[in-house]
């Protein structure tokens, strides 16, 4: 069976700017973010000069957790949010972080460990398009980063909206397109010129700071997102842009 034959009837999807079959797109991705798991926050730091703590903070404040909720962090990686959102939710709250990739997770647990942020945090290996959750458990859910890299983003909004409590949050932090006049052809160069060469000079791998670079063109605007989000069930949806555009919060409510 040659390869058109083995992939009729099956549908493909963009991984950067290469069109890959669907059921391929997770490895490549899991790949990506094996490699740079141990460099990720450093290079986080660099390639927004720091100001990626500052839409994470903003994030934070928006979720308005209080004592004694429960938070689910999709995508959760290195554990920025959770950390930050176990200390919100206290030591009667709880705080779940998610991720898809095993090696994103352990980094993210010796941190919050190193931190001394144990008791009320669990660490869950899981696929955002398929939740290992039980329906309306979540007060509030954030997924920071993530959404552009998952196959089915849609479905991942579904399986959010499903396990969010009535009147539950759900907040997603993403690149997006630059709104200020001029903005996009100079973040156009610095994204394509300077941050394959970073990510090869820091973290020693060019090809996946390319993909991510290329990842973030090929995502949807902050409309579209929007609308995925009332598609998926969300209600009194909202958007505030960051940096001029570069990055959007999306805020939406399940009623």
């Amino acid at each position: 069976m040659d390869d058109q034959q083995k992939n009729a009837g099956q549908g493909t999807t963009h991984f950067g700017f290469r069109e890959v079959p669907e059921t391929e797109k997770a490895g490549l991705v899991g790949q990506v973010f094996s490699n740079v798991a141990g460099k990720y926050d450093l290079m986080n730091d660099l390639m927004s000069l720091g100001i990626h703590r500052l839409w994470k903070r903003f994030t934070i404040d928006q979720t308005r957790a209080r004592p004694g909720q429960h938070v689910l962090d999709v995508a959760g990686g290195t554990g920025d949010l959770g950390a930050a959102l176990a200390r919100r939710v206290g030591p009667q709250g709880r705080v779940v972080i998610s991720d898809i990739n095993p090696a994103m997770l352990e980094v993210g647990r010796n941190r919050l460990a190193d931190k001394g942020i144990v008791g009320n945090v669990e660490f869950v290996e899981a696929d955002a398009e398929h939740l290992p959750f039980a329906d309306q458990e979540f007060d509030i859910v954030t997924l920071a980063f993530g959404i552009r890299n998952m196959t089915h983003p849609e479905q991942a909004l579904r399986e959010i909206q499903r396990v969010l409590k009535p009147g539950g949050r759900a907040l997603i932090l993403e690149f997006s397109h630059p709104t200020w006049p001029g903005l996009g052809p100079v973040y156009d160069a610095y994204s394509f010129h300077l941050l394959p060469h970073l990510g090869q000079l820091v973290a020693g791998d060019r090809e996946s700071y390319q993909y991510l670079v290329e990842s973030i063109r090929r995502w949807a605007d902050q409309e579209t997102l929007k609308q995925m989000m009332e598609r998926a069930g969300f209600e009194l949806v909202e958007y505030f842009n960051l940096s001029g555009g570069i990055v959007a919060l999306h805020k939406g409510i399940k009623l």
